[in-house]
C-alpha cells in the first residue's frame, strides 16, 4: 500500500470517530500535532501508545497499523507551499529567521534547535480585543555545535 493510500484511509478512520486531534492528543498524552503526524505517517506508532490508539480508533485495522508501526518516510509535497497558512508559516520563517536565530545565539551560544528531540502544539486563545488567536509552540532541544578535535 502507498503513502498516499494508506494517508487517506488513516485520515478517514480518525474522521469516522468524530474526534478531534486535542482529544486523541490529550486521551493518548501526546502533543496535538504529533496525533496528526501519526495519521499523515510523519511519525512512527510506538508500542506503548498503539493499545490506546486502537481502542479510540476503531477503524485501525492490522494492515493500516502495520504501515503505523513502520520507520516513516518523513517528507512532504513541495505543492504544499500553495496554500495559504502553511505558506505564511513559511513567510513567518523567513521573515523573522534572521531574528529569531541571532535572539537563540545570544542566549544558548553557537547550535541549533532539534527537530528531532522536539514538540509542536497548537493551540486558540482569545486576544485582547476578543479576536481568536493562534498559538504555535516550538518546543526544541537545544545542540551545541562542538568544536571538532581529533
Amino acid at each position: 500500500m502507498g503513502k498516499k493510500e494508506t494517508v487517506e484511509r488513516l485520515l478517514a478512520a480518525r474522521a469516522a470517530t468524530g474526534k478531534t486531534y486535542d482529544e486523541l492528543a490529550d486521551a493518548l498524552g501526546l502533543c496535538n500535532v504529533y496525533v496528526a503526524q501519526l495519521f499523515r505517517r510523519q511519525a512512527q506508532l510506538k508500542n506503548n501508545t498503539e493499545a490506546k490508539l486502537v481502542k479510540l480508533v476503531p477503524g485501525l485495522t492490522e494492515d493500516l497499523l502495520q504501515e503505523m508501526r513502520k520507520c516513516p518516510m518523513r517528507s512532504y509535497d513541495p505543492a504544499v507551499i500553495q496554500e495559504p497558512h502553511i505558506y505564511r508559516m513559511t513567510e513567518v520563517c523567513c521573515h523573522y529567521g534572521d531574528s529569531i536565530l541571532e535572539v537563540m545565539n545570544e542566549k544558548f551560544g553557537d547550535g541549533i534547535m532539534s527537530a528531532i528531540d522536539f514538540k509542536l502544539t497548537v493551540d486558540k486563545i482569545k486576544g485582547s480585543a476578543g479576536e481568536d488567536r493562534v498559538v504555535i509552540t516550538w518546543n526544541g532541544k537545544f545542540l551545541a555545535h562542538i568544536e571538532q578535535t581529533k
